[in-house]
């Protein structure tokens, strides 16, 4: 497998029985994601595409050995359902939601520190492991698979850049969308070390974005303990600081950090080939490939 999920893995759906949980379980069933079971408080008894639905998660995982989970839940509701999931220890969560509260967000990382638990999003589009299966809303059409290893901040960006590498012939491993809010609960160092141990990547690709700190971490962390060649695009560089750009998360700092050509440069200090728009990064990658 590559990392985080397979075809194996037993997967929840929280919020199945909406109606952006109830399409979504189609498409990601239809992918081939190992869905057994649904979660929607009052709806226990419920049967959607095929799955049977519990009032709670303990439920679902006591019945069905649920393993992972994907969030479909009112904003409101992600703290309460998140402490829930992980105290029935789930081992993978992929929160779809946005607009979460910022402070929602921390309580449940700090909740989350002495478990077993991998945390994704919040606003992320949720992760494929390319053949096998998705937790989210990722278009499995766009993804082929291969070696490459995906980790972005921008969900239409990563289809983008997928999508090229496809029809140039380099499929994916994994990717994953981490979310572009403020606070995120899974950093990009955490998943380029994951990558770096996974012995079905040979190379990975970070999209990355104008605003916050993510990538110039990210370049601390390549320096000192990825060895696999990293080639990135960040989107932003004719952005205005101290404004925002679209996603929560993408505002730029007052001292300088967060900006697009300091990510860039911190990038290129650790090494990394950084493409200047979404089409170079196959140049890129064929380049790396070829010296490593």
């Amino acid at each position: 497998m590559s990392i985080l999920l397979n075809r194996e893995t037993k997967a929840l759906i929280q919020g199945i029985t909406g109606r952006v949980g109830q399409s979504q379980t189609r498409w990601m069933l239809e992918y081939g994601t190992n869905i057994v079971a649904g979660v929607t408080p009052g709806k226990g008894g419920w049967v959607v595409e095929g799955i049977p639905v519990y009032d709670t998660v303990a439920e679902a995982v006591a019945e069905q050995g649920a393993e992972a989970s994907v969030f479909f839940v009112p904003p409101q509701s992600v703290k309460e359902t998140a402490i829930q999931t992980i105290d029935v220890g789930i081992k993978l969560i992929v929160v779809i939601t946005e607009h979460v509260p910022v402070h929602d967000v921390m309580e449940i990382r700090e909740y989350a520190t002495d478990s077993d638990v991998q945390i994704v999003g919040p606003t992320s589009p949720g992760i494929i492991t390319v053949g096998e299966a998705k937790l989210g809303i990722m278009p499995g059409n766009m993804f082929k698979p291969g070696r490459i290893g995906l980790i972005s901040r921008s969900g239409t960006l990563s289809y983008e850049v997928s999508v090229n590498l496809a029809t140039a012939g380099f499929g994916q491993s994994t990717a994953v969308g981490i979310g572009a809010d403020p606070v995120v609960f899974t950093n990009v160092p955490e998943l380029l070390h994951l990558f770096e141990e996974d012995l079905d990547t040979d190379l990975v690709v970070l999209v990355g974005e104008v605003g916050g700190v993510q990538e110039e971490e990210a370049a601390e962390y390549i320096k000192k303990s990825i060895t696999k060649p990293v080639v990135a695009y960040i989107a932003g560089l004719n952005a205005p600081q101290e404004k925002r750009m679209g996603h929560a998360g993408a505002i730029i700092q007052g001292d300088g950090r967060g900006t697009a050509q300091n990510k860039v440069s911190a990038l290129q200090e650790a090494g990394v080939e950084v493409a200047q728009f979404p089409a170079e990064v196959v140049r890129l990658v064929q380049k790396r490939l070829a010296s490593s």
